[in-house]
């Protein structure tokens, strides 16, 4: 079966690129399928989950959380204590490591809210390879430092000046890029978007998430959540969170857009970045401008699965303002000593909201994608303006 036949979900997802970069995916999706289950590479990667990511993350009882919002218990899946911070790690070593068994010494990436880029920019250290961060010339002012964290690491990141100067700009020149030098660069995309393979192998190396979260629920509260609850943008952090539990009927599996880009709630069925997907659309067909306080979140598209999930109703999609989202993250960071990042602070927002509508023997998990030492300065600035 050829790779445009493959990855698709429903209508959603495909390839939709040149004849040359076509050729590049379907090597990267050969060298994939040969190496995602063999039992060599799996031990290489279980060992740097465990020695250099330090997973397995917690599950952690919110329990003064649970006494604020009243009715169900809410546990928190903490992929902010990983190394660099978040869930983007995950991903990053396993395609760190298809890149390296490719024979690949240049890697590119994307960034928006730049925990994609500090993964990727800490991984390539390690594995001595070149770095080139690809990010939104507004992105790299809001998160000025993870910029420096990522040079620090020895990447370059390029700010991208063109259309807004945010993630959908930054995934275009990386694109770009590649379309360039596709014979000796590996394009590490963050977020389960793009062309096939790359929704597949994204979902592939982030179900760890799930894969422990529903272990941990298990032995901690003897049933399965009643929902579980993750942010999402491009949807990495939440597919990851679903994905154990797809088969699951009686867990609600519900996705939490920020409302300044809610995608889902707005969007239609379009090409993006070579893939189908939900897309936020102008008036002429062209991706609509996008903004969230969270920036990475701040995407017009979302990744090919998800869209699939809400067509077939298996997932739910509702979206919380930015007003919200920052309350969120101060009401964390004061009931329970976390602080979430603003992509985080969106979930935490709905589990406030949906907890006092369920029963005290009900299970909320949510996923903390990451920490918010990023975006404190940010909010300092946005709370003195208040």
């Amino acid at each position: 079966m050829s790779t445009a036949q493959q990855g698709y979900f429903g209508q959603f997802g495909g390839s939709f690129v040149p004849p040359a970069l076509q050729q590049v995916l379907q090597h990267l999706d050969d060298n994939f399928q040969r190496l995602k289950d063999d039992e060599a590479f799996q031990q290489e990667l279980a060992y740097y989950h465990e020695e250099y990511i330090g997973r397995t993350s917690p599950l952690y009882f919110a329990e003064n959380l649970t006494k604020q919002a009243g009715g169900a218990k809410i546990y928190l899946k903490r992929e902010d204590l990983n190394h660099t911070g978040s869930h983007k790690i995950n991903n990053v070593l396993g395609q760190i490591l298809l890149a390296k068994h490719m024979g690949a010494k240049r890697v590119i990436a994307e960034t928006g809210a730049g925990q994609h880029g500090v993964a990727t920019a800490t991984a390539c250290a390690m594995f001595g390879m070149e770095c080139v961060i690809y990010m939104g010339a507004e992105d790299t002012k809001r998160q000025a430092l993870n910029v420096f964290r990522m040079e620090l690491l020895g990447a370059k990141v390029v700010a991208v000046h063109k259309g807004q100067g945010r993630l959908k700009d930054a995934v275009d020149e990386a694109f770009a890029d590649l379309v360039e030098n596709y014979e000796h660069t590996f394009y590490l995309l963050g977020s389960a978007v793009g062309p096939h393979p790359f929704p597949s192998i994204v979902k592939h190396f982030q179900q760890v998430i799930s894969v422990e979260s529903r272990q941990q629920v298990l032995a901690k509260e003897q049933k399965l959540p009643t929902a579980v609850i993750a942010c999402i943008g491009g949807g990495s952090n939440a597919i990851g969170s679903f994905a154990a539990y797809l088969d699951d009927p009686e867990v609600r599996l519900i996705g939490v857009e920020p409302s300044e880009a809610a995608t889902m709630a707005h969007g239609v069925p379009a090409e993006l970045h070579g893939f189908k997907c939900y897309v936020l659309l102008d008036e002429d067909g062209n991706p609509q401008p996008t903004y969230s306080i969270a920036a990475g979140l701040d995407y017009p598209g979302v990744g090919p699965e998800h869209s699939y999930l809400k067509e077939n109703g298996r997932a739910e999609y509702v979206n919380v303002s930015g007003q919200e989202a920052l309350e969120a993250f101060q009401l964390l960071s004061r009931a329970e000593g976390i602080i979430p990042a603003l992509e985080s602070s969106h979930a935490v927002a709905y589990a406030m909201k949906l907890a006092p509508t369920l029963a005290p023997e009900d299970v909320l998990v949510v996923t903390v994608s990451g920490r918010g030492d990023k975006d404190v300065e940010q909010v300092f600035n946005m709370l003195k303006t208040q």
